[in-house]
């Protein structure tokens, strides 16, 4: 099943679109570049199918407590310092992925560290 991707308000859809608009004019960055393509192809990726091995998604426990619904985290990048991950959940809709983060890796996640991630919320 192909899932449609939505984009969490307002700091998801923010970023994206700001991404969006500044690659297509020819004003983006090195670095939003590369952020812009990494995130491009995982959405591709997740849309398709949230479990691709390359994602290695899994849920995140304590941010399913916290939010009351259950988080998926995601990989852009995987070994590299301060590798950035995606966080998802399923809905609003049946067929749909809302985007609700994008951070880089908690260094420790033992010690409390996704207690710092603060999520967009859904639509």
């Amino acid at each position: 099943m192909a899932f449609s991707i939505k984009m969490g308000i307002p700091e998801m859809a923010e970023l994206w679109s700001r991404l969006q608009t500044s690659y297509r004019d020819g004003t983006i960055n090195k670095n939003d570049a590369e952020l812009y393509k990494k995130w491009g192809v995982a959405l591709k990726k997740l849309s398709e199918d949230p479990q691709y091995p390359g994602l290695k998604t899994h849920d995140i426990e304590p941010l399913s407590r916290r939010y009351g619904m259950k988080v998926w985290e995601s990989y852009l990048e995987n070994k590299k310092s301060k590798a950035r991950r995606m966080f998802w959940v399923y809905g609003p809709d049946k067929s749909e992925i809302t985007i609700i983060g994008l951070e880089p890796h908690p260094e420790d996640s033992k010690n409390g560290a996704y207690d710092r991630i603060v999520l967009s919320d859904l639509n």
